[in-house]
């Protein structure tokens, strides 16, 4: 039977450090492009628990991920609503193995009341790493076509400025320079210059609290 995306996704995400910075610069392009909180792709919350922090993606037509960093390492969840793997497609019941095997120090991420309705995960995707793998780990998912993880997590598993450029010129209808992006995906800390580049209708000084919200390094 097919193996589903995710067997392919996570042998390109890169290292725990590079997909907690790649999502923490997500969000803040987003913050500076999209001046509407309610419609940004992509947000990064640094005070999600005392000890965690949350990577969330929406595209406001229900598709959605969120990627939970701790101490531990990092867990991930992926809903694609049009995928045959959802479970408002199977009797609000998960696709069978999709949780299989989550390590302890993640049930908390994995039964987390925020990514659930009725308490079933909005999940067609579902992926973990500890401090101790040596790789991104997933349960053993299998028969069906599409569960939707390579696009849901293509820009953080490609870890590229250039591959977010094109998304957001597609996404936003504007024309970018690649150097700012480098800049924030560097998490080199926010200049004006920046700023203004990326969105001339933006000043530095309109970030701040998301800035904070996300935790992204001040001058």
């Amino acid at each position: 039977m097919a193996r589903v995306a995710v067997h392919e996704v996570i042998q390109r995400m890169p290292d725990l450090g590079a997909v907690r910075r790649v999502s923490r610069a997500l969000a803040v392009l987003d913050l500076v492009l999209n001046e509407d909180p309610s419609t940004r792709y992509f947000q990064f919350d640094a005070r999600w628990s005392e000890t965690e922090e949350a990577a969330l993606m929406r595209d406001g037509s229900g598709n959605e991920y969120s990627m939970v960093f701790s101490p531990d390492g990092a867990f991930a969840y992926g809903f694609d609503h049009e995928s045959p793997m959802s479970p408002y497609a199977n009797d609000h019941k998960l696709w069978p193995g999709l949780i299989d095997g989550v390590p302890e120090v993640f049930h908390s991420a994995r039964d987390e009341k925020a990514f659930s309705d009725d308490g079933v995960p909005r999940a067609t995707v579902c992926f973990w790493r500890t401090t101790r793998d040596t790789a991104w780990r997933c349960g053993p998912v299998e028969n069906v076509e599409a569960d939707g993880a390579d696009w849901l997590f293509e820009l953080v598993a490609d870890g590229r400025p250039e591959a977010y450029l094109t998304f957001a010129e597609e996404y936003y209808e504007v024309a970018l320079d690649l150097e700012p992006i480098r800049h924030v995906y560097a998490l080199m800390p926010l200049t004006e210059y920046v700023v203004t580049v990326l969105n001339p209708q933006r000043q530095l000084s309109d970030l701040a609290e998301g800035i904070a919200e996300i935790g992204y390094p001040r001058s």
